[in-house]
């Protein structure tokens, strides 16, 4: 439990399904795991979680950076996470797109994870089943950069 409390940097491959609370108040590290309990990136602050497998429920409480990837085949997520600071979207943006599959490829390379692995070999048909988690402020702040720099 609470694996990554308050992490800042670094990068962790989990082969398995992490316990409860997984990445509270992660503000920096890289994260790919293959499920996590309930709680999951609450309070995360920045850095990025991919998540292979099912959450728990209260997924994303009071999360105001970063973001996270969670597989979601049976479209049976949104209803576990906590949508008071976050919204929930299709993964299409081509950064996020690269980001996503980069670290499923680090995941199965670093880990022999057979989940990483078959979901590589249907890509780009396993792209359409993640959901990307977005803290809506994070995100706002992020395109006003954007527009500016443009």
């Amino acid at each position: 439990n609470t694996v990554l409390y308050g992490a800042i940097r670094g990068e962790c491959y989990f082969r398995g399904v992490a316990g409860e609370r997984f990445a509270v108040r992660n503000s920096g590290a890289i994260a790919v795991v293959e499920g996590v309990g309930d709680h999951g990136c609450e309070y995360m602050t920045g850095g990025t979680v991919v998540v292979l497998g099912p959450t728990g429920r209260n997924f994303a409480a009071g999360m105001s950076g970063g973001v996270a990837y969670v597989l979601d085949p049976e479209r049976r997520f949104a209803p576990l996470c906590n949508l008071a600071q976050v919204e929930l979207e299709a993964v299409r943006d081509p950064e996020d797109v690269e980001a996503l599959h980069g670290l499923i490829t680090a995941h199965w390379e670093r880990t022999g994870s057979s989940t990483a692995k078959g979901l590589l070999d249907v890509w780009p048909k396993a792209l359409g089943q993640f959901v990307k988690v977005m803290p809506t402020e994070y995100k706002r702040v992020l395109m006003a950069r954007r527009d500016q720099a443009a």
